[in-house]
């Protein structure tokens, strides 16, 4: 099944949802199965509202964090060291400031317990 449309509350198309969800309708998608040629209109709704505070960052921007990355895996070792990243070669580890990686596909290789 491929999702072909996403729709925000107030496009073409959602007028009819809108009225009867209001604020809650965040989404109207439209999926189509190949399969059974039938094509589905989906709502995306807000169930609750609740206070949330967000928890403190992990790392500061200047923290060096470990990455593990995998020695076949140019590219990302050539991105690790444009960010400014240092290989260890007795841990066995990149280490690159958390600003530079935050936000990049470097983020997901941090090594969490590096002992």
């Amino acid at each position: 099944m491929k999702t072909r449309l996403n729709l925000k509350p107030g496009q073409p198309g959602t007028k009819r949802l809108v009225e009867k969800y209001g604020d809650s309708l965040l989404c109207v998608r439209f999926k189509y199965d190949a399969e059974s040629r039938q094509r589905l209109k989906t709502v995306e709704l807000i169930v609750e509202r609740t206070e949330w505070t967000p928890p403190a960052p992990r790392y500061s921007a200047d923290t060096l964090v470990p990455l593990r990355i995998e020695a076949a895996d140019m590219p990302l070792r050539l991105q690790a060291k444009a960010a400014g990243g240092r290989w260890n070669p007795e841990r066995k580890l990149w280490f690159a400031k958390y600003g530079k990686i935050s936000g990049t596909i470097l983020e997901k290789h941090i090594q969490i317990d590096d002992s």
